[in-house]
C-alpha cells in the first residue's frame, strides 16, 4: 500500500499504537522534568514556566520550520508542551489560587473554544495529516493547552477527589481504554476520539509522574525527579529512534 499525498506532506505522525506509547511517556517526563525544574532545582513555578516556554518557542520554531514530518522536532514539541502545561497548571492551580475544578473547567473550555474555532476557520479538525500552516498552528495551541488541562485534571482526581496518584493512573488508563473501544465500535468522528485520547493521556502521564517521584507517605515511589526524568526521557529516545528508523528504512519483500 502506498501513502497519500496527505501522508507523505503531513508535518506530523500517524496515530498509531506506538504512537500513543510514546505520548506517555513525553507526558510523564513533561511533569516529571517540570517539577524538577520548579521543585527540586526550586526555581518557582513562575520562572520555570518563562523557561520552558522558552524551550516550547524555540522547538515549536524548528518544528514549523521544516518542510516534513521530523521525529526530533516533533517529539521536542511535545515534551515542552507538557512541561510548559505542569508548570503553567501549578502556577494557576498554587500560585494564582484557582484550584484545580476551577481551572480544569476553564482550561477545558478553553480546548472546546480552540477546536470549535479550527472547525470553523479550516472546516476540519486535523488528526494526523497536517500539511498546512494554520493546520499547524491550530494544532499546537490545541497540544498546549489540552495538556495544560490534562494537568490540572491529574492533579485534581489524585488530590481533590481523593483518588490518590496509583488509582487516578488506572483511572485515566480506563478512560482512555473507553475511548479506544469508542474508536473500534462506535460511529464517532475520529477527530473527538483523537483528541479525547490526547487530553486524557496528559493527566495518565501526570499521575504516573507523581507515583514515581512523591514521596512514600504522599503515596508515591520517590524515585526522584531529575533521576526518573533522564530514564523516561532515554527511553523516549530508544522508542523513537527505532520506530521511525524502521519506517524509514522498511524491510524489502520476500520473493
Amino acid at each position: 500500500m502506498t501513502a497519500t499525498t496527505d501522508e507523505l506532506l503531513s508535518k506530523v505522525p500517524k496515530a498509531t499504537f506506538i504512537f500513543w506509547i510514546v505520548k506517555i511517556l513525553a507526558t510523564t517526563l513533561g511533569e516529571t522534568g517540570g517539577d524538577a525544574l520548579s521543585m527540586t532545582l526550586n526555581l518557582g513555578y513562575a520562572l520555570s514556566s518563562l523557561i520552558l516556554l522558552a524551550f516550547f518557542a524555540v522547538t515549536l520554531a524548528a518544528q514549523i520550520k521544516s518542510r516534513s514530518f521530523h521525529p526530533l522536532f516533533y517529539w521536542a514539541v511535545v515534551v515542552a508542551t507538557t512541561t510548559v502545561g505542569t508548570t503553567t497548571s501549578d502556577y494557576f492551580d498554587r500560585t494564582l489560587e484557582l484550584g484545580y475544578p476551577l481551572s480544569s473547567a476553564l482550561l477545558f473550555s478553553l480546548v472546546v473554544t480552540i477546536l470549535v474555532l479550527w472547525r470553523y476557520s479550516t472546516g476540519a479538525i486535523a488528526i494526523d495529516k497536517v500539511t498546512n500552516r494554520k493546520d499547524e498552528i491550530f494544532y499546537w495551541i490545541t497540544i498546549l493547552v489540552s495538556n495544560t488541562l490534562g494537568t490540572a485534571l491529574g492533579d485534581f482526581v489524585a488530590s481533590s477527589a481523593g483518588l490518590g496518584f496509583e488509582r487516578g493512573s488506572l483511572f485515566f488508563a480506563g478512560l482512555i481504554a473507553l475511548v479506544a473501544a469508542a474508536y473500534f465500535f462506535m460511529n464517532i468522528p475520529h477527530s473527538i476520539l483523537f483528541w479525547s485520547a490526547y487530553i486524557l493521556t496528559r493527566p495518565l502521564g501526570a499521575t504516573l509522574g507523581d507515583t514515581l517521584t512523591k514521596p512514600h507517605e504522599e503515596g508515591g515511589l520517590a524515585l526522584g525527579r531529575i533521576t526518573s526524568s533522564l530514564v523516561i526521557a532515554i527511553a523516549m529516545v530508544l522508542l523513537v529512534t527505532l520506530t521511525y528508523r524502521r519506517r524509514a528504512n522498511p524491510p524489502s519483500p520476500v520473493s
